[in-house]
């Protein structure tokens, strides 16, 4: 992407984050901008990574050949049609805003090449996982465009069908919080068996950390891998019979269950 301008609307930290990834990638300050109204935010984006930025969108898009919309859903409708008179016929615009549809964004910027993508959390710290789904204006090129930029903190997926952004949202977009909660259970529990908070933190957060690195790295899936480390009649297979006994795989799925139908629920509020 060395010779592609690329313009942020929106300067927070999921912007920051992309920004950064791009960077590191070797990508040209010159060919990076951000926009946005808080004069706070562009002077510290601006002094992390040494890009131009602006607090007018109109003047930051100007030959951008991506335009990348990092602002808030509720505010997603204003900034486009604010935008809409000022694109151009061959820029690609990449939204990363929870719950607004392609369609949407199409109805307030005009048939455009639009990318629509959900990046998750750890994209903070280069870690993350998005998925990403194309309009039928989207060229070969930009889909190469869009994939590099994701790729820049982490993972990128691309789907086939838009309404598995909502799958995406419910297994990977919220999924941080899950492991949050479970760090946050094993160590409770540590403290119960008399280790002190500090020690059982460590250990919670230290596991779930191999244990993803593991899975990950592993040409073995996750069922083989605690398969492997569940020996019978051993402790492990004592708390994994626990877990199951109390109904842990169904509960899981009612949770991400829930958070796709909310995705949905969120995707049609901010469409009307």
């Amino acid at each position: 992407m060395n010779d592609t301008q690329i313009t942020f609307i929106g300067a927070g930290n999921m912007a920051a984050s992309l920004i950064g990834g791009l960077r590191k990638q070797g990508v040209a300050a010159e060919h990076i901008r951000a926009s946005d109204p808080g004069a706070t935010q562009l002077q510290a984006i601006q002094q992390a990574f040494a890009i131009s930025t602006y607090s007018d969108n109109s003047l930051a898009i100007a030959n951008a050949d991506v335009i990348v919309l990092a602002v808030k859903p509720q505010v997603m409708r204003t900034v486009c049609e604010q935008l809409a008179p000022h694109l151009t016929a061959n820029q690609l615009i990449i939204s990363i805003a929870a719950g607004i549809t392609s369609a949407s964004l199409s109805q307030w910027l005009g048939e455009r090449a639009i990318v629509r993508c959900m990046p998750n959390t750890p994209a903070l710290i280069q870690q993350g996982v998005s998925g990403l789904y194309a309009n039928a204006q989207v060229t070969a090129a930009q889909r190469q465009q869009a994939q590099q930029l994701l790729s820049a903190v982490g993972l990128a997926v691309w789907l086939d069908e838009e309404s598995l952004i909502d799958a995406v949202t419910a297994v990977s977009g919220s999924g941080p919080a899950y492991f949050f909660l479970l760090i946050e259970a094993m160590t409770e529990a540590g403290v119960k068996l008399g280790l002190p908070a500090q020690t059982s933190a460590q250990l919670a957060k230290y596991t779930a950390q191999g244990a993803a690195n593991m899975a990950c790295q592993s040409s073995y899936d996750a069922a083989q891998l605690r398969q492997q480390v569940t020996s019978p009649n051993g402790t492990t297979e004592a708390a994994i019979q626990a877990f199951l006994n109390g109904g842990f795989v169904e509960l899981v799925d009612t949770a991400v269950q829930s958070a796709a139908s909310r995705s949905q629920e969120l995707a049609q509020q901010l469409s009307e």
